[in-house]
């Protein structure tokens, strides 16, 4: 399998399907620090620069048409966190140059008579929220409707699929802290293909007993037929699917799983991750500090996943250096609830409990293995400095703005085998 790899980044795709046999055809990447990153690593793999020259570089025959295209493009139009301007904003549009690079790679696979390729897209949840609507253009423009997509109920959930004019469409709200990494990242990921013999649908969502195929009709239709129903079957724990109705069919899943499935993908003891830190202190010592889900900066449960990283964000742990001594002379100690005790006293003494914290901010290394990524991968030679003293700053941007590997490697497995 060749693929195409777009907003490259530092490269999460190459480090999560080079296992499988994967090799990256092209890049395309503008960042100085992430293009160096991939200069190190993939010297011998073009990086292409600007993505909104590629469609015409495709069409042309000067840049390879892959099996596979991938990318996330920016977050930041789309992102609770930012100023939610989407398809206003030059990042935003972005994805809609996404959809014209896949176009191309399709034309030109289908020029040459090879089967149409598979498309992977990733971003973050707020791109299911915006006013204008920017998911419904981005899964129209993929599927190959004429005008935007309408989710049913005014709103899209976390989970659903489309069978357009000209693709076969699957989303789905996945979080990496049930695939192998502390870290609570939760993305929205797209597969889809023209493909007859592929279901995008089959790589993002597991059925109850065997699956059944859903993908060959793209004829319109006024409504989504019983067979498509229960092909889908029930979102875990959600009831039935809702249907949408449009030109041509869509089915919103409700509110889906975040967790992959359950049988090949567990979610991890994190507080046995001792793995996860640079220094031989355990996770379970430490309170996670950054921005929260909720956006607001605060301790976490010792032994939790970390909050999400982000690019301009500073993380940071907690972790207990020695306890004060109790009012009565006893040692204060932890006994496994929010409750200190003192010996056999408890909150009597609890304001004379508090242990002594110290408060470090996360390494890059530690950030690495909150994304899958392996120690050092970002350590390399910058602006004319070894690796060695090689700056935190553009190592903890690029990782922030990265994949959680082991959510790709999961996904890229399913397509593997759906292909087979």
């Amino acid at each position: 399998m060749r693929f195409g790899s777009v907003c490259s980044g530092i490269e999460a795709a190459s480090v999560a399907w080079h296992p499988l046999g994967w090799q990256a055809a092209w890049l395309s990447e503008i960042e100085p620090f992430p293009s160096a990153v991939l200069a190190h690593h993939y010297p011998d793999v073009p990086n292409l620069g600007d993505m909104t020259l590629l469609p015409e570089r495709i069409l042309s025959g000067e840049v390879e048409a892959p099996d596979l295209f991938c990318g996330g493009t920016p977050c930041q139009a789309f992102s609770v966190a930012g100023l939610r301007n989407s398809l206003d904003d030059a990042r935003g549009n972005l994805s809609l140059t996404f959809v014209g690079i896949a176009n191309a790679i399709d034309h030109v696979r289908s020029l040459r008579r090879e089967p149409a390729g598979v498309i992977f897209w990733e971003n973050v949840p707020g791109v299911l929220s915006t006013k204008d609507n920017a998911f419904g253009c981005f899964l129209a423009g993929l599927a190959g409707e004429d005008n935007p997509l309408e989710p049913a109920g005014g709103k899209w959930t976390n989970a659903g699929y489309v069978l357009g004019p000209k693709r076969a469409v699957a989303w789905r709200l996945l979080d990496a802290q049930y695939f192998g990494v502390a870290q609570r990242r939760k993305r929205v990921f797209v597969v889809a293909s023209a493909r007859a013999d592929f279901d995008p649908a089959a790589v993002l969502f597991e059925f109850d007993g065997v699956r059944r195929d859903i993908a060959p009709s793209r004829q319109s239709g006024q409504t989504v037929t019983g067979t498509i129903e229960a092909s889908l079957g029930r979102s875990r724990g959600a009831g039935t699917p809702t249907a949408a109705v449009t030109a041509h069919r869509m089915i919103s899943f409700g509110e889906y799983s975040e967790d992959g499935t359950a049988s090949a993908m567990k979610a991890r003891d994190y507080k046995d991750a001792t793995d996860l830190v640079a220094q031989p202190i355990p996770i379970d010592t430490m309170n996670h500090i950054g921005r929260g889900d909720n956006h607001s900066f605060g301790d976490f449960e010792p032994g939790a996943p970390s909050y999400t990283l982000t690019k301009g964000h500073s993380h940071a742990v907690a972790q207990p250096v020695g306890f004060t001594r109790c009012d009565h002379g006893g040692d204060a100690v932890i006994d496994g609830t929010p409750t200190m005790r003192c010996g056999s006293n408890y909150s009597a003494h609890l304001a004379a409990s508090i242990p002594n914290m110290a408060v470090r901010r996360l390494t890059p290394v530690e950030c690495e293995r909150l994304q899958g990524f392996p120690d050092g991968y970002t350590q390399i030679s910058w602006r004319k400095k070894p690796a060695d003293e090689c700056p935190d700053g553009p190592r903890y941007k690029a990782l922030g703005n990265s994949w959680a590997v082991p959510v790709v490697r999961w996904i890229g497995k399913r397509i593997q085998e759906n292909l087979k």
